[in-house]
């Protein structure tokens, strides 16, 4: 992104703001603007977006933190700025207008797309980013958020049939024509194989031109959680959160890694990092998630209850976080709630993963070395209280 130097915007400093004008001048698209107010020892922000064709607020926030060290505020202020703007200048940029899109135009439309992390959304965010490599088939951006996007649907348990079925406009099948296709854990020889090596590629053709490319490591990260390799993972999620440290995909599933390989409340404070420092975050409903998760594996009812209700809220037509509530009120002995929970996972969920308790545990989620214990004695637990039924 091009943003115009410091020095050339301190000249509009003090002046009525004619965002049109200033827009023409510099030749920009947004303009940022922002005070800062103190007030003894407490020091407000605040800050606004601007669309400088139409001078329209995108978006406005305000910042209120105690004075203290001054380098540790600014820090903290100016990267929720940054992933604040990122997420609202895509919105803003795939909901313009375009006559004639280009391949960057393919990739902001395909990265909106992506949220919520439906079934279907994954298909538009696929198709998007197709078109933009098929305008510039040497795009790395293009590339990696393909490969990004294609094992992101591999997670969403989607089936060859049904992407098909949804490309064509027709909707989605029925659970029991899913049912019948093979669901393999471990990915391999599945349906799911084609977009595993496609991803595969994609990240390798990335990283042999920019080898330090945050996004291609990403996709090797999530390629590797994929296939149960966590320990593979971490390392390139961190390359990828020291390229962009204020990417929170990369921090949250790092966290979530660690979570498998058995760190247990450690993790927490990673996904709380991540929850305030994008607190509008449009994917802040996995956040909750994975807390509610750990909440639940330490056998914490009620706050695993509180955290899991907030991830059902932000990500209604997930199926994964009305089964660990499922689980969780039925430990609690809610019984009814959580009867109605797992009819709701069942009816979002278009595989047979979750239909039983031996599924659940053949699927392998949640089912790794070291979460084996917690996973038989409290989460299958709870689900059979729920009635999930035995075979």
């Amino acid at each position: 992104m091009l943003v115009i130097s410091h020095n050339t915007a301190l000249a509009y400093r003090n002046q009525p703001i004619d965002a049109k004008q200033i827009g023409r001048e510099l030749g920009v698209r947004y303009i940022f603007e922002g005070s800062v107010q103190r007030s003894g020892p407490q020091v407000r922000v605040n800050t606004q977006l601007i669309d400088a064709e139409t001078d329209a607020h995108l978006w406005a926030d305000r910042f209120d933190r105690p004075k203290g060290d001054l380098f540790v505020l600014q820090n903290e202020i100016t990267r929720r700025i940054a992933i604040a703007l990122n997420a609202e200048l895509i919105a803003a940029e795939a909901a313009r207008p375009t006559n004639n899109p280009d391949a960057l135009d393919y990739i902001l439309r395909g990265r909106a797309a992506l949220y919520p992390y439906t079934p279907d959304s994954y298909v538009k965010a696929v198709r998007l980013f197709e078109r933009a490599l098929a305008l510039d088939p040497g795009s790395v951006d293009a590339q990696s958020w393909l490969a990004i996007a294609l094992v992101g649907r591999v997670f969403n348990t989607i089936t060859v049939s049904f992407v098909a079925e949804a490309e064509r406009g027709k909707g989605s099948p029925g659970r029991d024509r899913i049912a019948t296709q093979p669901t393999s854990t471990g990915r391999q020889g599945s349906v799911f194989a084609a977009d595993v090596e496609r991803a595969k590629g994609l990240a390798e053709q990335v990283l042999a031109v920019s080898p330090r490319n945050p996004l291609a490591h990403y996709a090797k990260g999530e390629l590797s959680r994929l296939e149960r390799r966590c320990g593979d993972a971490i390392p390139e999620y961190e390359m990828a959160i020291m390229a962009w440290p204020n990417w929170m995909s990369p921090i949250r599933q790092m966290a979530a890694c660690k979570f498998y390989t058995g760190s247990g409340d450690a993790v927490i404070p990673f996904f709380e990092q991540v929850i305030r420092l994008s607190p509008r975050d449009p994917s802040a409903g996995a956040n909750y998630f994975w807390i509610g998760v750990v909440h639940l594996f330490q056998t914490r009812t009620a706050e695993a209850i509180m955290w899991l209700e907030w991830a059902r809220n932000a990500l209604p037509e997930t199926a994964p976080p009305h089964y660990l509530l499922a689980s969780a009120y039925g430990i609690a002995g809610k019984l009814d709630s959580a009867a109605r929970e797992l009819a709701d996972a069942r009816r979002l969920d278009i595989t047979d993963r979750y239909t039983t308790i031996a599924r659940v545990k053949a699927n392998g989620d949640l089912n790794t070395p070291a979460l084996h214990e917690r996973f038989e004695s409290v989460f299958l637990v709870g689900l059979r209280k729920a009635g999930m039924p035995e075979e």
